[in-house]
């Protein structure tokens, strides 16, 4: 096993740098920069802005100065928040977007697979007709649309809720008391998750109708053995291929880029400082946002080959 991680990291190297470099020109190359918008500032006060943030060189210093910096953890100074560094920004947005992710990742898991398992033992009824159609209508409605509608609802229009601040406000948070510090995170996570619940609804219905009809499935059940436990301890471990193997990215994707949803809420996440720095040019934030998020996916993607390894005895992670 260590040896298997030893080897995926050493193949992850090349495609984070890949990846950081690619980021670094298309940004650089893109029309515009940090201090277009700056009209009325004096040519050498712009000359100095630049000289101040390295813009004045050639790209290919500006390029190898970067990577020397990102090497020792130094992602650089913001430009558009001024005094502070990107470093500082990731470190305040991280753990909003972490919170946030992972909450709705984890119940996103709990209700999708439960659909999907509940489905596929009732395949082709219409609890399962009914069940799909409710995950149907969750692909069809992305985030951008239900957060919206949800704010609407819930925050302007029954005042349940607060909307564009963590501060606990609204009829719940007074309602419940204990609930307060988690009233404002409600409506996020449930924008966020409600998408992936219906797609891990319907990769678990797929995968377990597929182990259901497997030959040592139908052994376990000429044995006797009960149903509950035929589905719980044979079928479902390895029915949950298919889902770890989606839930991976998808972790590293909800937790730093839920950039609509964050600017919705106006959330102080990674995603919302994403969008600001890529509107403003702030080559310093995006490029250290990216390198987290390319850190995340595949550190995400070692994890599940390597449960995959638990999960399914066929599959070997020695080599």
């Amino acid at each position: 096993m260590l040896s298997f991680a030893l080897k995926r990291l050493a193949i992850a190297v090349p495609t984070l740098f890949f990846v950081v470099s690619l980021s670094f020109f298309l940004m650089h190359l893109a029309p515009g920069g940090p201090f277009d918008a700056e009209a009325n500032l004096e040519p050498q006060v712009i000359k100095n802005l630049k000289a101040a943030y390295d813009l004045d060189k050639p790209l290919i210093e500006q390029y190898v100065r970067y990577l020397g910096k990102a090497l020792q953890g130094d992602f650089g100074p913001s430009i558009i928040y001024q005094d502070r560094s990107v470093a500082q920004l990731i470190a305040t947005g991280l753990p909003v977007s972490l919170r946030i992710g992972l909450s709705a990742i984890l119940m996103a898991a709990m209700i999708g697979i439960s659909m999907g398992i509940y489905s596929a033992l009732h395949q082709n009824s219409r609890s399962d007709y009914v069940v799909m159609g409710v995950a149907m209508t969750g692909i069809a409605v992305p985030s951008f649309v239900l957060a919206p509608l949800m704010t609407l609802l819930f925050g302007v229009v029954l005042k349940l809720l607060p909307i564009a601040t963590l501060e606990p406000s609204g009829g719940l948070a007074r309602a419940v008391p204990a609930l307060g510090p988690y009233v404002p995170y409600i409506l996020p996570v449930i924008a966020l998750a409600i998408p992936q619940v219906a797609i891990i609804a319907r990769l678990t219905r797929g995968a377990m109708i597929e182990v259901l009809r497997q030959n040592y499935i139908r052994t376990a059940r000429a044995k006797g053995l009960p149903e509950k436990r035929v589905v719980w301890r044979h079928a479902l471990q390895a029915g949950m291929l298919p889902v770890v193997s989606y839930l991976g990215p998808a972790i590293a994707g909800i937790v730093t880029g839920a950039v609509v949803v964050e600017s919705i809420f106006q959330l102080p996440g990674m995603g919302r400082f994403f969008i600001q720095g890529a509107i403003n040019r702030d080559y310093p934030l995006v490029l250290g946002i990216v390198i987290i998020f390319a850190a995340a996916v595949i550190v995400m993607n070692l994890i599940v080959d390597m449960l995959y390894g638990l999960l399914d005895p066929r599959v070997k992670v020695d080599n």
